[in-house]
């Protein structure tokens, strides 16, 4: 199997988890945390393993400048989600 089958493979299987299971439960914390609540061990956790999926696929990410959009957006919504956790947990 070439290298652009296998990243594609790997980019297919990324994007698929992404849309089915990490970007529902994304949007679920962020819901929360706008509504005042704090993230819960098992959220950090979530965060972390993707965080760590993230850094592991960076060099094919590298690769495929054409994902770079999309990238730039989840670290965007990450940050939201983190800034607005920490913001809540400062005010309890």
């Amino acid at each position: 199997m070439s290298d652009e089958a296998m990243d594609d493979g790997v980019i297919l299987a990324l994007l698929d988890r992404f849309n089915k299971q990490r970007l529902p439960q994304l949007l679920e914390m962020k819901g929360r945390v706008e509504r005042g609540e704090k993230l819960n061990d098992l959220d950090m956790a979530h965060l972390e393993e993707w965080l760590a999926t993230g850094i592991q696929a960076q060099p094919i990410l590298e690769r495929h400048q054409e994902y770079k959009p999309l990238v730039a957006q989840v670290m965007s919504l990450y940050k939201e989600i983190t800034n607005k956790a920490l913001e809540n947990e400062q005010k309890s």
